[in-house]
């Protein structure tokens, strides 16, 4: 993108998140444990932005392996999990080591992210090798926005700098339990270039970003309550998805691009936008999206699979069941 492109992009987007940064600008602790949660993250950030980016890497990677050893239940969520998608398949103590590297993986991201909080733009993207731009590039040229996708896997924080060298940038995100940590995070993604959509009441702000030709990027991976979900099948078992990324797609024609983050030596990252998907509609709304989120979480699955220690194994992905198994 050129310099005047993507200064427009960042007036887009600032124009774009203006209510959130608002949002941004102040909002109290809500108890004690804000307050000290905030007090905390904060003596935490200080530390690492005194500290060299490689000892804070070590230190987030050390403090995740710490976790998993005395966060009984947490271990326990990602040993059941990985018992589902890989139990048939690989002994116990190959699955206790993928959720030892998966805990890492995610403290070495969480203390990332503390690090970056401090770092320009440019200096992030100086540390990321981005692939198959041309992949975001056709879906873009196609004039009716993007639908980007993607799962709590490898530094997923990335996309808010490396999407926005694409275009205008407006992921869908879940707002902080704490209001604190979620000021400072919002304040991080603004300046990284994003324009942060709310899940909640996101239809109308999708579908005006979509109109103007810009990218929506929504994590599909988690679970979400019955009424809200579709089941499709993942590592072999029903799990409740959110349909929305079909519905904008549906609604809109928007090309839906999958894309995902990996650790590279040195302390690097390479990005990855894979092609855009080919989907053919075939006139029932209720089977297409369906259809659709299925083939995006086969593509989530895939990735996991190779290389399972980069997906967060930690949340309960299949806690919500389908009514047929609750009722019988």
């Amino acid at each position: 993108m050129s310099k005047e492109g993507g200064a427009r992009s960042a007036r887009r987007a600032k124009r774009g998140g203006d209510k959130l940064k608002r949002a941004a600008g102040g909002p109290g602790p809500r108890g004690p444990g804000d307050a000290f949660g905030y007090g905390a993250y904060k003596a935490v950030s200080l530390a690492f932005a005194l500290l060299p980016r490689r000892i804070c890497l070590a230190v987030g990677a050390g403090l995740g392996r710490l976790v998993y050893r005395l966060d009984r239940r947490h271990r326990e969520i990602a040993l059941g999990n990985l018992a589902v998608a890989f139990g048939k398949e690989r002994p116990p103590e190959e699955l206790e080591a993928i959720a030892r590297r998966s805990l890492a993986g995610f403290g070495r991201a969480l203390a990332d992210v503390l690090k970056m909080m401090r770092y320009s733009r440019s200096r992030v993207l100086s540390l990321v090798t981005i692939e198959g731009a041309e992949n975001m590039a056709a879906a873009r040229a196609k004039g009716r926005g993007v639908l980007a996708f993607s799962a709590h896997f490898g530094h997923w924080e990335l996309a808010s700098a490396v999407v926005s060298e694409a275009g205008t940038f407006r992921p869908l995100v879940r707002v902080l339990d704490n209001p604190l940590i979620e000021r400072d995070l919002l304040r991080f993604r603004i300046r990284m270039g994003a324009a942060v959509i709310d899940k909640l009441g996101a239809s109308r702000p999708v579908l005006k970003a979509l109109r103007r030709n810009e990218i929506v990027t929504i994590l599909i991976d988690q679970n979400v309550l019955r009424s809200q979900a579709v089941f499709v099948d993942f590592f072999g078992k029903a799990a409740a998805t959110t349909p929305g990324l079909a519905f904008f797609h549906l609604m809109t024609g928007a090309p839906i691009v999958p894309f995902f983050s990996y650790p590279a030596p040195g302390g690097r990252y390479v990005f990855r936008y894979l092609p855009p998907l080919e989907v053919a509609p075939g006139g029932d709304r209720e089977a297409d999206v369906l259809k659709i989120t299925g083939i995006c979480t086969k593509i989530i699955e895939h990735e996991i699979r190779g290389h399972p220690e980069l997906w967060l194994w930690i949340h309960k992905r299949w806690n919500t069941r389908p009514t047929e198994e609750v009722s019988s």
